[in-house]
């Protein structure tokens, strides 16, 4: 009888791992693995319409990056070690406390997408740490060649303003932004990796005279040509003069900042930098791991729930290979990984590349 009763058991285990786990259902016909990811379904036909202007890659997909680091970024393992609050990571404290963190000076500029943001959040009772992540990974999801995000659902709405001087600042030494990136838990080759979203980027208020001037020639493609112009010598200024954490640029019409361009030539983190050049999948796949790390700071994620599949699959790039603007050759490139040799890059075909402002979405 007990031989019998033990086999009978182990059927039924067998039979109910083979079931097929039921999905919920979710508006317009859609889906989820889990009842709670279906909110998800609404706030993305919401923001897609209504944030993102239907669905591109503008102006508040690239606000929206830069949301996503600026609030993940406010933790201090220091801090804490001193007894101090080290901030909540990754928990939406700079729209929950925005009349704070908004004026820290890094933060300069990130309130206009805060206020744009804060609506959609409250109007489908997410948190505002959820959203902020939520509207990242959306975001760059509708750029050529983008990632697909993970999305980890779950945090709490509440949070305690994060302190000031978290958040690295154009101007930073190379020895300052990765200690910084690693009190917060991120290495040196992961913050090459994070910047990655520069390639859909542009400045507003490192020089406000003009503002929407782009890191990258084609900043609606997320694509490594960022981290091949990085390197190109500068010879132009496209504002009036060079501003605190501005550096000369390679490309009329394009903006460098000062943080990207001393990691691309420090030895910590050239030979990162320097990889993606040749391989626009390892540059998504790094920037992928590296922003499901940094959206978990302050969280344990096996504590959250995996809605990921709520973020829909951008387009593929159309190349692999990053290619030097029209106009410039191998002798511009400033190399500066030693245990690697440079690749072998062909330019573009045609009159000397200049770069076109971003317009306001």
């Amino acid at each position: 009888m007990k031989s019998f009763l033990g086999l009978l058991a182990l059927v039924s285990c067998v039979a109910a791992v083979s079931l097929p786990q039921k999905r919920a259902q979710c508006s317009n016909g859609r889906t989820a693995s889990h009842a709670s990811c279906c909110v998800w379904f609404d706030v993305l036909d919401d923001i897609q319409e209504n944030l993102f202007d239907g669905g591109e890659c503008g102006e508040e997909v690239h606000e929206s990056l830069r949301l996503t680091f600026h609030d993940a970024i406010g933790f201090s393992k220091k801090l804490f070690l001193e007894g101090k609050f080290g901030g909540g990571g990754a928990d939406g404290s700079i729209m929950a406390h925005s009349e704070i963190e908004t004026n820290f000076h890094a933060n300069n500029g990130v309130d206009e997408i805060v206020e744009a943001q804060r609506p959609f959040a409250i109007k489908h009772g997410v948190s505002f740490g959820d959203f902020i992540q939520f509207a990242g990974a959306v975001g760059v999801s509708n750029c050529l060649g983008g990632p697909r995000l993970q999305f980890l659902a779950g945090r709490a709405n509440f949070s305690l303003p994060s302190p000031d001087l978290l958040v690295p600042e154009p101007s930073d030494s190379v020895d300052a932004i990765l200690a910084r990136a690693a009190d917060a838990g991120i290495s040196a080759s992961e913050m090459v990796d994070l910047l990655a979203s520069h390639s859909v980027a542009a400045q507003d208020h490192v020089d406000e005279t003009i503002p929407g001037t782009p890191f990258d020639s084609t900043p609606s493609v997320f694509d490594a040509n960022f981290f091949l112009e990085v390197l190109l010598k500068g010879d132009v200024i496209p504002g009036n003069g060079i501003n605190e954490g501005e550096v000369m640029s390679p490309l009329q019409g394009e903006f460098r900042l000062q943080s990207d361009f001393v990691l691309s030539q420090d030895p910590r983190t050239a030979c990162e930098w320097q990889s993606f050049i040749t391989d626009q999948d390892r540059m998504v796949a790094k920037f992928t791991a590296a922003m499901a790390k940094m959206a978990t700071i302050g969280h344990i994620p096996a504590l959250l729930t995996d809605c990921s599949e709520v973020i829909p699959i951008p387009a593929a790039a159309k190349a692999k290979v990053a290619n030097l603007p029209a106009g410039k050759t191998l002798s511009d490139v400033q190399a500066a990984c030693k245990a690697t040799p440079f690749p072998t890059v062909t330019a573009d075909a045609g009159p000397e590349t200049t770069v076109a402002k971003v317009p306001p979405s």
